[in-house]
């Protein structure tokens, strides 16, 4: 996977790109790369979230890059933790996502914007739509959520793992409708999607499935039930 880098205020600017410098995390030494371009100084992403303990993931045009609780004050990967200043009890009852849940995750999401996507393009423009068309988007989906449902390991993981199944289940639902449409012989309109209830209703639940994963906590609004 490409590099990504994310700019670091406060660390002063070089002449030499190639100087080498030390990354500093709460007082503690890190082997996070610095590289200076253009009087600007740059880390990889990779690095860091390894090094504060956190996850990266990718979908689409978003990053997302997430901490665990109480990462103000934790110690970078190979140095003594500092205790966090969340209560026990809380970290217990809502631990946030595991890594490997929120990586599986994403991966279900990014293959159920295709799944949808193929669906929109094929509305949109007419094309014949049948359910072998889109059976390798519904293949794949299926596949990945039961990836996700593997790496199900907190209790945030498990209530957020009942909300991706349920946009999967109604995606399944949007595209049966509309091939039976099709399938029917019913005039489909170009912008039948914009006007669907139901195509809302998924696009609410993405939108609020993203809004966890970049925040790294669960957070039910309602949208996805």
């Amino acid at each position: 996977m490409a590099a990504v880098f994310l700019g670091v205020s406060g660390i002063p600017a070089a002449q030499d790109a190639k100087q080498n410098r030390t990354l500093i995390i709460n007082g503690q030494s890190t082997q996070v790369p610095v590289i200076q371009m253009n009087g600007r100084s740059y880390v990889d992403l990779e690095a860091l979230a390894s090094a504060v303990n956190g996850s990266l993931s990718f979908a689409g045009s978003q990053v997302a890059f997430s901490v665990p609780i109480g990462s103000a004050t934790a110690a970078p990967a190979g140095a003594a933790a500092k205790p966090a200043s969340t209560p026990a009890s809380e970290q217990v009852s809502n631990p946030g996502f595991s890594r490997g849940f929120l990586n599986a995750a994403t991966e279900e999401g990014a293959t159920l914007r295709e799944w949808h996507a193929a669906l929109a393009t094929t509305i949109e423009n007419g094309y014949p739509l049948t359910a072998a068309a889109l059976a390798p988007y519904r293949s794949q989906a299926t596949t990945n959520l039961r990836l996700a449902s593997v790496a199900v390991s907190t209790d945030s993981d498990r209530s957020a793992y009942q909300l991706l199944s349920n946009l999967f289940q109604n995606m399944g639902k949007l595209a049966d409708k509309y091939v039976a449409a099709r399938a029917n012989m019913t005039y489909i309109s170009p912008d039948a999607l914009q006007n669907d209830n139901l195509n809302q209703r998924l696009m609410a639940c993405g939108r609020s499935l993203s809004a966890m994963a970049a925040s790294g906590q669960f957070v039910d609004d309602g949208s996805c039930n």
